[in-house]
């Protein structure tokens, strides 16, 4: 099992940036696919990006391409989500998320979220 925590949310202006962090304990970190996940109010948990268990290979929501990156660092037991170019509608709360095996970029997939860190993005 693994225990996943959020850090890193806040207010930004629009075109501004922000870097989200999501520490992990528990089980082997590397064993696990992470993905950040997003829920505005009102709508439904949506994906936004995945990384694979090494670091090699990512994978993002074509409504953060080219403006959101995430990376880990497996010997901090670290997921990381550089978001830049910020804008209204990415105001939500940001979750990420653990799965044993490949990526993924449905919420079902995944077994093990954090509390969710809060984004807002101000026009």
């Amino acid at each position: 099992q693994v225990q996943l925590v959020e850090s890193g949310g806040g207010l930004v202006q629009a075109g501004g940036s922000l870097r989200l962090s999501c520490a992990a304990s528990g089980r082997t970190f590397s064993t696990y696919a992470m993905g950040w996940f997003r829920q505005a109010p009102g709508k439904e948990r949506e994906f936004a990006a995945a990384i694979s268990r090494s670091g090699d290979t990512t994978y993002y929501a074509d409504s953060v391409k080219g403006r959101f990156t995430i990376a880990r660092d497996n010997a901090k037991n670290t997921v990381f989500l550089q978001m830049n170019s910020l804008k209204p509608e990415d105001t939500a709360v940001y979750y990420c998320a653990a799965r044993e095996w490949g990526m993924a970029y449905e919420v079902g997939f995944y077994n093990y979220w954090g509390q969710g860190t809060q984004v807002s993005v101000s026009s």
